[in-house]
């Protein structure tokens, strides 16, 4: 008799929780008190059944999909380029009737399922950048693809799952780190092709006091809002640098500082702790998977929610710059919503596995 995590599934319910009422709290006003609420229902709605359909399908379903998935990522991909819409200086969402889709976050699941299928066919890991590099020509397509749109951000999830996956592989760690070096030796390349908005970005990481009202006003006013809400935070619903609109994207990027303003040092520990649950039994659900194809998945689901985990909230206490990354399971955001509710469903039913085939 299958058995599924309930920490796991406990810990997804509690972001979901608290990400509604950061949503509520930060997009109501007396013209609309009940601000994005309805939407972010519709959206958990949906995703809950996304949720529990992955979490009952087989896992050869999701490796037989992968290529195909991987195939309508990219078309979505290229149809944003010619005809998506622009939003926030980035043209990354399709609008689909009454509904908008950014396919970038159904490009992160895809690539992930479409590497392990790839890295589980070898009959050994790749051992040297050579061998590396024909793994990852799989996924530079959609990689160049987003970060053409442009999403810096999601390129660098892309660029973290693709090591945690090589990684849990068995890649030697010298080969890591060779991919490390060239990355680096690259940046002066990279930088040349980042907007002018995004370089700004990175600058006013090292001193936003560059350009207070401008780049860096987003860093200043999110520190303002935690260090605000010191132990306890000022009350759900109370925050003043919320509901005043000084903290920007607050009920998106900025989802974290409005609980920390609101909810405190407290509340903010509670955030990082339902991740912390999350990650650990996304990791253990990922060893208990019957095969390399479950394992590699399950490690990349875990590396994308983590490394948004630690950009966002870094970026949120100025300990990281401001790239763009949404919060999982908190930010508002129906595209993003219902891929990590998905990935949750393929990580419960990872965890299952044991129950079947014994130990």
């Amino acid at each position: 008799m299958a058995e599924t995590d309930l920490l796991l599934l406990s810990s997804v319910l509690g972001l979901c929780t608290l990400g509604t009422l950061a949503i509520l709290s930060a997009t109501r006003s007396p013209e609309s008190p009940w601000g994005l609420l309805s939407v972010r229902l519709a959206h958990l709605a949906m995703g809950s059944v996304l949720l529990g359909g992955c979490a009952a399908l087989p896992l050869q379903a999701f490796r037989r999909a992968a290529r195909g998935l991987y195939g309508v990522s990219l078309a979505l991909l290229l149809a944003v380029d010619l005809a998506g819409y622009e939003r926030l200086g980035a043209q990354r969402w399709l609008q689909l009737g009454p509904l908008s889709f950014q396919p970038s976050e159904l490009a992160k699941l895809s690539v992930i399922l479409l590497l392990a299928d790839v890295l589980a066919r070898r009959p050994t890991p790749p051992r040297n950048l050579w061998e590396v590099a024909g793994c990852g020509l799989w996924v530079l397509p959609a990689l160049v693809l987003v970060f053409l749109q442009p999403d810096f951000g999601t390129t660098l999830v892309f660029l973290a799952v693709v090591l945690g996956m090589l990684f849990a592989a068995g890649t030697p760690l010298r080969t890591l780190a060779g991919l490390a070096g060239i990355g680096l030796a690259a940046a002066p390349m990279v930088w040349r092709w980042l907007k002018p908005y995004q370089q700004k970005r990175l600058l006013v990481f090292l001193d936003p006091s560059l350009d207070p009202l401008g780049a860096g006003y987003h860093l200043i006013q999110s520190k303002i809002a935690i260090g605000s809400g010191q132990l306890w935070g000022k009350g759900l619903f109370q925050g003043t640098q919320n509901a005043l609109q000084f903290l920007p994207m607050q009920h998106t990027d900025f989802v974290f500082a409005v609980i920390g303003e609101e909810l405190g040092f407290v509340g903010t520990l509670g955030v990082l702790g339902l991740f912390w649950v999350y990650l650990i039994r996304g990791l253990q659900a990922a060893q208990r998977a019957p095969d390399a194809f479950g394992r590699l998945v399950g490690v990349g689901i875990v590396s994308t929610v983590g490394f948004h985990v630690l950009v966002n909230v870094g970026m949120t206490v100025g300990v990281m710059p401001v790239t763009g990354i949404p919060l999982p399971f908190l930010s508002h955001g129906g595209s993003a919503l219902l891929v990590n509710l998905a990935a949750t469903g393929i990580l419960l039913h990872l965890g299952r596995r044991r129950s079947w085939s014994g130990p």
